[in-house]
């Protein structure tokens, strides 16, 4: 999954969850993180930090969710591109 995602930024083969408005929850989308970054913070995360659950609204696609150095990273595969749902930082309670 790591590589793949990772192939993915890379390339440019991926996209984001369309939205209706402004969500601060796809910072990716939204130019404010970068590709570069999001890269970095998935090679630097070990595999605690990852956790996989069928797609809401979509079970046939399997959503990848990475909680990593305060981030937040949720992400499908769909051939042939990658899905990026959110990228942002948690809150902390």
């Amino acid at each position: 999954m790591k590589q793949a995602v990772i192939r993915a930024l890379e390339s440019g083969a991926f996209r984001h969850e369309m939205r209706t408005s402004y969500d601060e929850k796809n910072l990716l989308g939204y130019g404010e993180v970068t590709v570069s970054q999001v890269v970095k913070l998935i090679k630097d995360s070990t595999g605690t930090e990852y956790s996989c659950s069928p797609l809401h609204g979509d079970p046939s696609y399997d959503c990848h969710l990475l909680k990593t150095g305060g981030w937040y990273v949720k992400f499908y595969f769909a051939d042939p591109h990658t899905v990026f749902i959110s990228v942002h930082r948690m809150k902390l309670s």
